[in-house]
């Protein structure tokens, strides 16, 4: 089989069961195939007691594929997908702490701040402090411009959240199996019981 060598950017969209531990046994998986991740989000999903992690990663696909596989063998993963930049929306938001004295001094700062997109939130006699939500590239090139004011005190990044762009919603239809395997599994456990007993 021909593996791919050239390195892409993949996002997984992961679900999960609530219970600690659960973060170290993915992440565990991405350390052993040796790839770095690039950013990582995680956070209460839309269904009760499950949780998502959004994880970015260059990668080639058969090693990714790999990743994928393992992750969902874990205790406690209920779902784990993964997707190239075409097929999900994806937004992260920056923060930047600014000083004022250069915001005032260098009136291009406020234009760069426009140009990209950004919003000015506060400002006092110290710093200002500054928001950016976009691509990651977009925050890239604002924190770029902004550096060369020596203006930025602070900087942080969210990492990468994503939805989907498929009308389909692959967790439902992915908890409905397992409530179906489920629910196989018990007639099964159920009815060699009886058998046992009849015996």
């Amino acid at each position: 089989m021909e593996i791919e060598s050239e390195k892409t950017l993949y996002t997984f969209i992961i679900f999960s069961e609530n219970t600690s531990g659960v973060l170290n046994e993915i992440t565990s998986v991405f350390a052993r195939r040796q790839v770095n991740i690039e950013s990582l989000n995680t956070s209460a999903s839309s269904v009760k007691g499950l949780h998502r992690y959004t994880i970015t990663c260059n990668g080639d696909k058969f090693t990714v594929q790999k990743i994928s596989k393992q992750i969902e063998k874990k205790i406690g993963v209920v779902s784990s997908k993964f997707y190239l930049s075409s097929d999900i929306f994806i937004q992260e938001v920056a923060l930047f702490k600014i000083s004022t004295d250069k915001l005032l001094e260098h009136h291009e700062i406020s234009k760069a701040v426009r140009q990209h997109s950004g919003n000015i939130v506060e400002v006092n006699p110290t710093y200002a402090i500054l928001y950016k939500v976009g691509m990651t590239s977009e925050i890239i090139s604002l924190y770029k411009n902004l550096t060369q004011y020596d203006c930025v005190l602070q900087y942080v990044r969210s990492g990468a959240i994503a939805i989907t762009q498929t009308t389909r919603e692959l967790l439902n239809e992915n908890l409905t199996e397992r409530k179906k395997r489920y629910e196989e599994n018990k007639k099964k456990a159920s009815k060699s019981k009886v058998i046992s007993e009849h015996e």
